[in-house]
């Protein structure tokens, strides 16, 4: 149980840091407004979806290119928006390096995709 107990420890760790702080506070006031909120989850299904359709090998559709452009554009304008967008990238490189450092750890192919 060791190991459970010092991952439960680094969970406490990530969510006293800075970044996460910054994260969730920008998170919580641009998801307290409805249309925003919309937008951001069509947005990011948007970009998860055409992730998905490049990572198979394939080129996204305009369509699909068309809607995450004018999706980003309008969230862009907003600053919380785009401040929300900058701490959320900070927290996920600490998350992605937290995962490389594990993965490297136990000899897992982490650089796959890079």
């Amino acid at each position: 149980m060791y190991i459970y107990d010092r991952a439960h420890q680094l969970a406490a760790d990530i969510k006293q840091s800075e970044e996460f702080k910054a994260y969730k506070t920008l998170k919580d006031e641009v998801y307290a407004d409805e249309t925003t909120k919309s937008l951001l989850k069509q947005y990011k299904q948007a970009q998860f979806e055409a992730q998905t359709i490049i990572m198979s090998g394939q080129q996204p559709g305009e369509e699909l290119m068309d809607k995450l452009k004018k999706v980003g554009e309008v969230l862009a304008l907003n600053p919380k928006v785009t401040d929300f967008f900058a701490a959320e990238y900070k927290f996920n490189t600490i998350i992605s390096d937290i995962y490389k450092i594990i993965g490297d750890a136990c000899e897992l192919d982490t650089g796959l995709f890079e």
